[in-house]
């Protein structure tokens, strides 16, 4: 899927949202900031056709500019882009920027995590590992 059209998929998976979370012991409290995580053979600038769209509903938005030298070091970056944030959060990643908000949304101001075509592991879950499951199964019955 060519990236101009993976922007348009998110941006009216997310423009169209009203995001307000709720706890049994407090208000609801609306989501206004919104981290968007690139995939591994993208960088920001992928989220430049989503952000303007998001901004224009009223929230804050922020595309992080991961690394790609390892994982840690796209959860720290991650990280380092939530710990600027006021607010809850809501993280949103594409293809293996799914591995770094699996990662870096378990602290208590990430909301909700979005994944659009990403991979979507448990925290702390061996992907590579994970996806030798699959190339095992049985050809399918034709």
């Amino acid at each position: 899927m060519k990236l101009r059209y993976l922007s348009a998929i998110a941006s009216l998976a997310l423009a169209g949202m009203n995001i307000s979370v709720a706890r049994a012991d407090a208000a609801p409290q609306e989501v206004k900031n919104i981290v968007l995580v690139h995939g591994l053979f993208a960088d920001g600038s992928s989220w430049g056709k989503v952000i303007p769209l998001l901004q224009a509903k009223g929230l804050h938005v922020t595309a992080v500019q991961n690394p790609t030298t390892s994982l840690d070091d796209d959860v720290a970056a991650v990280k380092r882009t939530l710990a600027q944030q006021k607010g809850p959060v809501i993280l949103v990643a594409h293809s293996y920027g799914g591995m770094a908000i699996s990662q870096a949304g378990d602290i208590p101001e990430v909301k909700g995590l979005v994944y659009i075509a990403a991979r979507a592991p448990e925290a702390g879950e061996d992907y590579p590992a994970l996806t030798k499951n699959f190339l095992r199964l049985p050809p399918p019955q034709v």
